[in-house]
């Protein structure tokens, strides 16, 4: 999940009295946002996800993006009661009062946070397989090299947390998304003119890893933290859904495609992140890792901004004299990240845990419970009422299984 324009979710627990502007980005223009949102690093684990499905789980790919559409259309709904909702959280407050707020706060900085926490790990893995032989000696003990470049990482993203202004970093959604492009016609070149090839049968169910492959595929359609902030942001909101149409669409077409790529040329064998699989002395197969590598540096401060612009507006009023503590703030968050990367270096078991909790609950539990709050005319017994229904037992069960079966793995690895 690549949040596009991250920065505006600073604004999420100030309240809205400005009526709405009619200057405001294009449906383009929120479409390439919207995208960049959903296609992510999701598309290096999607192979992996497959492998733990089998060739059936590929529906379930699909029918997690048909309710992930839905309930970001209920995330429209929900705005349009009220003028003043403009963020996720406004919906929360308006469904559930400031604890509906708080609540949906929580998990977004959190899901921030951890998706942090996994582009340090991706970078570790990945530097790790170009640069296999690194390793530091440090007080007598030898740090692997894969925590070396996590640290490595993190100094080199670090002075662009420190800056408060990411209108820059905010120019990236287009780039973001040609570097998935470039990335799926590498990993396609290296199948079909490097010898790997398409051979691999797989799997075609495997029932014990669908919690897993679930949690992974809503993770790559967790963009509904920033849904309401592109709909306040367009010149013509009525417009909305042909946006997420259009967006799910394409991003689904990214992900099915990688996905049988991936699990035709590495089947069982597929890693947590494809790269890891890729034949390290092809060209093609560097410029694959080089573009995975870049993102995760040009983005890691704007998936950080929202979180210290919340505990700098929590513990100080930022003025000329507060820089000090604003700097302070950002570093230790950046320090908070290396270490859960350090403990636990594990990407494929963080992001089925962000996906099973954090991404479940934002992108189908909270908008259909807000929603049902919110529109009295949806809790009387009827087809939307059922489906909603249906998506939440749905959304539950996936939630408490992959949640369980990630965080058993994540225990069982872990060695402090």
């Amino acid at each position: 999940m690549e949040l596009a324009n991250i920065e505006k979710l600073e604004t999420q627990n100030q309240s809205h009295p400005t009526p709405p502007q009619n200057n405001g980005t294009t449906f383009i223009t929120t479409c390439f946002n919207g995208l960049n949102a959903l296609t992510g690093i999701g598309l290096l684990s999607i192979p992996y996800a497959l492998s733990q499905g089998g060739w059936l789980s590929l529906t379930t790919l699909f029918g997690t993006a048909i309710i992930c559409f839905y309930t970001g259309l209920l995330l429209k709904k929900c705005m349009d009661t009220n003028p003043l909702i403009k963020t996720y959280p406004d919906i929360g407050q308006a469904a559930f009062g400031k604890k509906g707020r708080a609540l949906i706060s929580i998990f977004m900085y959190l899901e921030l946070f951890l998706l942090a926490v996994e582009f340090l790990i991706l970078e570790g893995d990945n530097l790790h397989k170009l640069f296999p032989d690194t390793n530091v000696r440090v007080l007598g003990k030898v740090v692997g090299g894969k925590q070396v470049f996590i640290m490595l990482t993190a100094l080199v993203m670090l002075p662009t947390t420190w800056l408060r202004n990411l209108s820059l970093l905010g120019y990236i959604s287009v780039g973001g998304i040609l570097a998935s492009v470039i990335f799926v016609a590498a990993v396609f070149w290296i199948g079909a003119f490097e010898n790997v090839g398409f051979s691999e049968k797989g799997a075609l169910w495997r029932y014990k890893g669908m919690p897993t492959a679930i949690s992974f595929y809503t993770f790559c359609y967790c963009g509904h933290a920033v849904f309401p902030t592109l709909c306040t942001s367009m010149k013509d909101k009525t417009q909305f859904p042909k946006v997420l149409l259009v967006c799910f669409v394409l991003s689904s077409m990214s992900y099915g495609s990688m996905a049988v790529l991936g699990y035709l040329m590495y089947g069982e064998n597929s890693m947590s992140q494809v790269t890891l699989n890729l034949p390290i002395n092809h060209i093609s197969s560097k410029i694959a890792i080089y573009t995975t590598l870049i993102n995760p540096i040009t983005k890691y401060a704007i998936i950080i901004s929202p979180i210290a612009t919340a505990l700098e507006e929590t513990f100080i009023k930022l003025n000329s004299s507060s820089m000090a503590i604003s700097l302070l703030i950002r570093t230790i968050l950046v320090v908070g990240t290396v270490i859960v990367a350090v403990v636990v270096p594990f990407f494929e078991y963080v992001m089925a845990f962000i996906g099973a909790f954090l991404s479940v609950s934002a992108s189908i539990l909270f908008p259909c419970v807000c929603y049902l709050k919110m529109n009295k005319a949806s809790r009387e017994f009827g087809v939307e009422f059922v489906f909603i229904l249906m998506i939440l037992i749905f959304g539950s069960f996936v939630a408490v299984t992959g949640t369980f079966i990630s965080v058993r793995d994540i225990v069982q690895h872990v060695h402090i």
